[in-house]
């Protein structure tokens, strides 16, 4: 059966009519919701959903139960839906799980059956090869500005440039946050532009005190500000000690990364490019490829390769230890963290 990313899918759906049956897998439940909104707007009119739209979880289902979900008929209207979810969760080879193929196999063509795989995991390749299969994934940083700017219009919310900037940089790539936050921010704002002042009184983050900020210090060997900022961030909702240093531990490989490449004898004018490269081949798609390069090359600039190794043996300790259970000061173990990175970089100034 046919597979389509989300982009594929929504442009389908503006030049043709819906199959009769979808498979949405991937991480980003987010755009799954959006993907299903899509699909409703195309089968069923708004005016005739009661009667016409059931959202069901899979392992509520019998066989009898799904059958008479998908082969209802329609109330006053041509076609309509059944959004599934959770089908991750029916054991393959269970008599529901053969109930679905056997409906796939000769699905009813009045009812849009929608099947909807939790994230984190595998899809199903018996119901990707009996259903429209689409994998919806995060979207690349790129374009996660013009999906707020996009879901913000259609919350009726304007945003401030500096605002909407701030708000990136406290939910960076989380659609789920970002979501939420301006749900919130539209019931603040009614009637003008969101505020970087209205963003810190939501979210609860000041400009200056994000986890970005706190990275950029400490790569950036300006290890007061940083220590001073890991209170702040880890009053933020969802930050934890082992999230700051997992954060810290990403931006201290792609450093040392740069810094290798370098000392191979890469010209400097091609290692942002080359960086980029490798994010591909790893493929870090959640991040801004073309700014986290650019400052990995910059911070390569300021740690030497043993500098660099000492560093990210106290990071995996750091993390270690934050991941103990007789462990709960992650703000002591982490600005011990970067108090000893900062001991690096001055015993190695002394030895110079």
């Amino acid at each position: 059966m046919e597979a389509l990313s989300l982009d594929e899918l929504l442009s389908g759906l503006k030049h043709g009519a819906p199959r009769p049956v979808y498979y949405l897998h991937g991480n980003e439940d987010v755009l799954k919701d959006e993907a299903i909104r899509a699909l409703l707007d195309r089968t069923v009119p708004p005016d005739a959903r009661a009667f016409n739209v059931d959202h069901r979880h899979a392992v509520e289902l019998d066989p009898e139960a799904l059958d008479t979900l998908v082969n209802t008929p329609p109330m006053l209207a041509l076609h309509r839906a059944v959004v599934l979810r959770g089908v991750d969760e029916v054991r393959r080879g269970s008599a529901l799980h053969k109930a679905l193929l056997q409906y796939l196999a000769a699905p009813n063509p009045t009812t849009l059956l929608i099947l909807v795989q939790s994230s984190g995991e595998p899809a199903d390749a018996d119901l990707a090869r009996h259903a429209v299969s689409v994998t919806i994934e995060a979207l690349p940083a790129n374009r996660v500005p013009r999906w707020l700017a996009h879901r913000a219009a259609a919350l009726g919310v304007a945003l401030d440039p500096q605002a909407q900037q701030l708000l990136l940089d406290v939910t960076g790539s989380d659609l789920q946050r970002l979501a939420s936050e301006l749900e919130k921010l539209a019931g603040l704002a009614v009637g003008r532009a969101v505020t970087v002042a209205d963003v810190t009184a939501t979210v609860g983050v000041r400009r200056g005190e994000t986890m970005k900020d706190l990275v950029t210090a400490a790569l950036g060997r300006d290890i007061p500000v940083a220590v001073q900022l890991v209170e702040p961030v880890l009053r933020q909702s969802g930050t934890t000690g082992v999230r700051i240093v997992n954060l810290l531990g990403t931006a201290l490989v792609g450093t040392a990364l740069a810094r290798a490449e370098l000392d191979r004898g890469l010209p400097p004018a091609r290692l942002v490019s080359v960086l980029i490269g490798h994010m591909r081949q790893a493929r870090m798609f959640g991040v801004p490829q073309q700014e986290e390069a650019e400052r990995w090359a910059g911070w390569a600039l300021k740690w030497s390769p043993e500098e660099l190794r000492a560093a990210l043996r106290r990071a995996l300790a750091a993390d270690q230890a934050l991941k103990s259970s007789r462990v709960s000061d992650d703000h002591g173990l982490v600005v011990e963290l970067l108090l000893s990175w900062g001991v690096v970089g001055s015993a190695v100034g002394e030895a110079a």
